[in-house]
């Protein structure tokens, strides 16, 4: 545990015959060093009311005590193939660049305590598979990858006019399916010769049974060649 503080705060009232309302305050800040802590709190608040013959109406009272205790790691194994769309064909990607937006992309990704499968795409789109880790909700990580890549396109490749279209889809897969992910998505280009985008994505849709309406899907561009 790394820098835990245990928060003791006792209130003791007692009315005996040689001590008339005494209140005692104790408060007591522990720091303790041990191992495989992990942020857990357990909150506990006792009342305990006693009644002896030497102590009439005696009231111990024990709160706000905050205790962060040793848990297990966590282990996760997921895998989660992002997807998106540019916004309008004054965003498309650049051939030019591309693999170095791919680059800065896979560093968010690894910034974020994921690994980086595979990324690739076409001008009107982008597919990224990764090794999920969840300290961060996929919305959030997905909000990073597009505003940080879309600041890293205006500032290096003066790409102002370029967008992300909002929305995306995230797909996961089993271990065994790794490696038919990757190859896939290294091979977009020989797909999208004889399949749209907007075919592609829709075919993802109803292979992993998710219900859509067509009206919120992307604005499809439907690009299939790329330009210098």
């Amino acid at each position: 545990m790394q820098s835990t503080e245990i928060f003791v705060e006792t209130i003791i009232n007692t009315n005996q015959a040689k001590v008339q309302s005494t209140e005692i305050f104790v408060e007591t800040i522990i720091n303790t060093n041990q191992a495989k802590v992990q942020s857990t709190e357990i909150f506990v608040e006792t009342i305990i009311n006693t009644n002896r013959a030497e102590v009439q109406s005696t009231e111990i009272f024990t709160i706000h005590t905050l205790y962060q205790i040793a848990m297990a790691d966590t282990y996760t194994q997921l895998y989660i193939q992002i997807v998106f769309s540019v916004k309008g064909r004054e965003s498309l990607i650049k051939k030019a660049w591309k693999d170095e937006l791919y680059a800065y992309i896979g560093g968010i990704i690894t910034k974020q305590k994921s690994k980086s499968l595979a990324i690739n795409g076409m001008p009107d789109h982008i597919h990224i598979f990764i090794g999920y880790n969840p300290v961060i909700s996929i919305p959030n990580l997905v909000e990073e990858i597009k505003t940080s890549s879309n600041k890293f396109l205006k500032e290096k490749f003066k790409a102002f006019g370029f967008n992300w279209q909002k929305g995306y889809g995230a797909f996961s897969y089993s271990r065994s399916q790794i490696d038919p992910v990757i190859k896939y998505i290294g091979n977009q280009e020989m797909h999208h010769k004889t399949r749209t985008f907007k075919e592609e994505y829709i075919k993802m849709l109803n292979d992993f049974e998710i219900n859509y309406q067509e009206q919120y899907l992307f604005d499809f561009q439907n690009i299939s060649t790329w330009d210098n």
